[in-house]
């Protein structure tokens, strides 16, 4: 039988509410199977008569012997006929053993990690706000998406494909998106692509990380902007490259200083068309020598077009990758800004000779994107639906760009000078001589508003004090609210 002490922590168990959604039976072999693993019962010991307990615990004879069949079919008691249930001996595991020191200090010690998986640790990763905060960066307002027109889609085709879509999917990405993708970016961004060099993924991300990994190897050079995208440097770091930092001015990536470096990279990663997070346009003569660089060199070019639907005046300049006449351009693009966060859809344009090694390498990260979801996006984008909702936003988003510039100069003037970008979801913000960008952060934080510090995006930690401001995803009520208290926040911290 059990003792007293066995027979509460059973009962504890049991009456736990994150259990609750077990079945009893459930509940109940997994408090004494705890009873095992901790050693209170030890090998060979006999366990109550199902009758008997079920009577202690209150429930049913057959509950117990539910309980009891799925402890002895995992291994953890013997059943022996006319004799009783009996804890089964298990000689790789002594239960109730005290660690030695030794044993206790390996435990509590950190997991010995690969080279890479430190590095990526190390990293922090890439998290997102689940609710975001006034005024997170990167964030599109998902209130205007247009769900019924979504949701009508998407049931016709459940009608049409049936079962098909429940299926393993293309690993390339479905047929009709990647013709979608090729047609939209040929049109709107002046690329040149195919359905056959599409490459559907779930991230920008992803894409980064699939080019670290498979043009580069550890220890291979890599140019990236300075300052950069975090998420950029952190995949190139935990693959084992050396990011050798390029400064950018108003006119993008400072392309002659790639030519002159000593050390030679094998690769190049920017955001051309809006660069992160300057908001600078990179400019033809650079795009064309950094095109004739890679030719020579035999590097590649990592181009990510993370925003570039949202331009607030003129017309976007061309893709780097429609101008390389060499094919030594990856073109990275993402849904995530343009529609809504967690349609998890991207995509790459890639050179036709890594098409099949980059699908390939796909296959042994995550196999294939939701097919639902691809064919869902591909009609969305066919019906011109796409375009249509990407046009109401820019304007949108155009306003309360201009909105937020203005409060701004308004409310925070003396302590911040805005840089207004030609387009992007969020607009930079450099901090007055003598403010601390941590201390305005903190107190930003404290206020409830999310800001991201600019120097932190340097290489060397050294930019100019200041901080990023999204305004896409906030209604104009909510970014009046929140300058007001992110005004009061910094003219408190500065006077403190």
């Amino acid at each position: 039988m059990f003792r007293h002490s066995q027979l509460e922590s059973v009962k504890a168990s049991i009456a736990h509410p994150a259990h609750a959604a077990l079945p009893l039976h459930a509940r109940i072999q997994r408090a004494v199977r705890q009873l095992i693993v901790d050693g209170a019962l030890g090998p060979g010991k006999p366990l109550p008569a199902s009758r008997a307990l079920a009577s202690s615990l209150g429930v049913s004879r057959d509950t117990v012997e539910a309980a009891y069949a799925r402890l002895h079919a995992e291994g953890f008691i013997e059943r022996r006929v006319g004799s009783g249930s009996f804890v089964a001996p298990m000689p790789e595991f002594t239960p109730g053993r005290r660690l030695s020191r030794r044993d206790a200090l390996l435990r509590s010690q950190a997991p010995k990690l690969s080279l890479r998986g430190e590095a990526m640790f190390r990293s922090g990763g890439v998290r997102e706000m689940l609710l975001p905060r006034p005024f997170a960066h990167g964030v599109p307002d998902t209130r205007f998406f247009p769900l019924p027109l979504w949701d009508r889609l998407e049931r016709q085709l459940r009608k049409e494909v049936g079962a098909q879509a429940l299926l393993h999917g293309d690993p390339q990405g479905a047929e009709p998106l990647r013709r979608a993708i090729a047609d939209y970016v040929n049109l709107e961004r002046g690329a040149r692509a195919t359905a056959e060099r599409v490459l559907v993924l779930t991230s920008s991300q992803q894409a980064l990380s699939l080019c670290a990994q498979v043009l580069l190897d550890p220890g291979d050079r890599i140019v990236v902007e300075d300052p950069a995208y975090y998420g950029a440097r952190k995949a190139f770091d935990a693959a084992g490259l050396e990011c050798l930092p390029v400064r950018v001015d108003r006119q993008g990536l400072l392309v002659e200083r790639i030519a002159a470096e000593p050390r030679k990279a094998r690769a190049v990663f920017l955001t051309p068309s809006h660069q992160f997070p300057t908001g600078a346009t990179l400019a033809l003569d650079r795009r064309l020598a950094l095109i004739e660089w890679a030719a020579r060199q035999q590097a590649w070019i990592i181009e990510d077009d993370y925003d570039s639907e949202f331009h607030y005046a003129g017309k976007p300049t061309a893709c780097v990758q429609g101008l390389d006449p060499h094919d030594r351009t990856i073109y990275i693009g993402t849904f995530t800004k343009s529609l809504f966060p967690g349609l998890r859809i991207g995509y790459a344009v890639l050179p036709p000779q890594l098409v099949e090694p980059m699908t390939v390498a796909r296959t042994l990260m995550d196999g294939h994107t939701a097919s639902m979801a691809q064919l869902t996006l591909a009609r969305f984008m066919e019906g011109g639906h796409f375009g249509a909702h990407v046009r109401l936003m820019r304007g949108v988003y155009a306003e309360r760009l201009d909105l937020l510039a203005r409060l701004v100069g308004r409310h925070l003037a003396g302590l911040v000078e805005a840089r207004i970008p030609g387009g992007g979801l969020q607009m930079p913000c450099v901090l007055a001589p003598g403010l601390s960008e941590r201390a305005a952060i903190e107190a930003a934080r404290g206020a409830g508003i999310a800001l991201l510090g600019l120097s932190a995006l340097h290489a060397a930690g050294d930019g100019e004090a200041g901080f990023l401001m999204g305004f896409a995803a906030y209604t104009p009520q909510e970014i009046e609210a929140a300058v007001r208290r992110l005004a009061a926040a910094l003219r408190a911290a500065a006077r403190s």
